[in-house]
């Protein structure tokens, strides 16, 4: 699948051979987690696709629920390469840094097919606090809006944790109405409207 489409290309044994079963069993996991929610699948479809057993499966992954936690700390990491390249990319700049983040969140929001934030679909699936999957996609949020806010202090905002906290609105409303609108939505225009905010906000 293309890596600046809705989730990244499947993940490779690490000695380059033909995936082992838990690549497999995560490959296909992510996929149909991303594509249909995580509750929607179930560990039959998963075994099936992935073509392993059901013991296989639970030899890598205690449970379904850990696989769904696993599944969303690879998001969670490949969430923080793409963060992290657009802030390299404008070294001491966080304007530029923000605008440039949310260009390729803009883009690839408005693409067909294109289902948001695993990280913020699964906290909407998962209310229960102590749940696996709730708990990586808590922290990736909470962590999302601490370095907003730094970031908007480093532009020399009046409020810093206000602006930040506008940017991650304005992050989860792309993500949002990239699911709603598609193609031609709302969403292709967010690093321009942070831009804005971030003007008022100086």
């Amino acid at each position: 699948m293309p890596a600046d489409n809705n989730i990244d290309p499947p993940i490779n044994a690490a000695n380059g051979s033909a995936p082992r079963a838990a690549d497999r069993i995560l490959n296909v996991a992510r996929d149909l987690f991303y594509r249909n929610g995580i509750r929607a699948i179930g560990v039959d479809e998963i075994v099936r696709k992935a073509g392993v057993t059901k013991p296989s499966l639970y030899r890598s992954f205690s449970s379904k629920d850990e696989l769904a936690a696993s599944y969303l700390r690879v998001y969670d990491k490949e969430f923080w390469e793409r963060f992290d390249d657009a802030v390299k990319r404008h070294p001491g700049n966080p304007r530029a840094q923000i605008r440039a983040f949310l260009t390729r969140v803009g883009k690839r929001a408005v693409k067909p097919g294109y289902r948001g934030c695993g990280m913020t679909n699964a906290a909407v699936e998962y209310p229960e606090k102590e749940h696996p999957a709730r708990l990586v996609s808590e922290e990736n949020k909470h962590e999302l809006r601490r370095r907003l806010r730094v970031m908007a202090a480093g532009m020399g905002a009046k409020r810093p944790d206000i602006l930040g906290d506008g940017l991650l609105l304005l992050i989860e409303g792309a993500y949002i109405s990239g699911q709603l609108f598609g193609p031609g939505g709302p969403a292709a225009a967010v690093a321009e409207n942070a831009d804005r905010l971030i003007e008022a906000s100086l």
